[in-house]
């Protein structure tokens, strides 16, 4: 397997580096999350095994980064944070596996080769179009007719969504649990208010709206 490792320690990433290359594995050894994050979007990878603690951009934030860019390789944590919420947290986040320091090296390889087993997910697409609107999920850049559009991370989130389900109506509480991790009903108007935010960025000023709310139901990103 093509195996990035993002670990600060050096000498622990030594260990792991030659251990499974000794194995048979193509190991990649990186020690800041900057790092870690810039190959990971930018190369074709089997396996990223990421430890959460790491200079310049931590496990987490790198993780949730590549998933909101709709990278889908798998993410092996390997920390010495092993807490239940710790763990909760790093799955959450998008991990596929969570191994606590210290570990036995083969326990290592036992979850290497499990995660190796599984089928690859279809990456989705990185580049979102919906008439003349145009979304890049890695650059995190949005163009309505060639001309840029300045929004916000929630902002984003919320338009990438409605556009990977361009055509279908959303509900409120799809877009609590996708875009906010939402699962229960907060009584706000959190979801309208961002919804009249970003119609007023994409649709204000436009002949043709995009973002239609269907009532009763939800909304729904379209193009006529």
């Amino acid at each position: 397997m093509r195996i990035l490792l993002v670990e600060d320690d050096t000498e622990t990433a030594a260990y792991i580096r030659q251990g499974l290359q000794e194995i048979g594995h193509e190991v990649t050894a990186v020690h800041d999350g900057r790092d870690g994050l810039f190959l990971a979007a930018g190369e074709d990878w089997e396996l990223i095994i990421v430890d959460r603690m790491l200079p310049g951009l931590d496990g987490l934030s790198m993780v949730r980064t590549l998933r909101s860019g709709g990278r889908e390789m798998p993410v092996l944590f390997l920390t010495t944070l092993g807490g239940i919420d710790d763990r909760v947290g790093g799955l959450n986040a998008g991990a596929d596996d969570y191994l606590v320091k210290p570990f036995a090296f083969s326990e290592l390889v036992a979850r290497v080769a499990a995660l190796g087993r599984r089928p690859r997910r279809a990456q989705p697409d990185t580049l979102l179009r919906v008439g003349d609107l145009e979304i890049d999920a890695m650059a995190r850049s949005v163009r309505r007719a060639g001309k840029a559009i300045d929004l916000q991370p929630r902002e984003f989130r919320l338009l990438e969504f409605l556009a990977r389900n361009a055509d279908q109506v959303v509900t409120r509480t799809m877009l609590l649990e996708k875009v906010w991790d939402v699962h229960f009903d907060p009584h706000t108007n959190v979801v309208e208010s961002h919804i009249s935010r970003l119609r007023a960025k994409i649709d204000r000023g436009r002949e043709v709206g995009l973002i239609h709310t269907v009532r009763g139901a939800g909304y729904c990103l379209r193009a006529p």
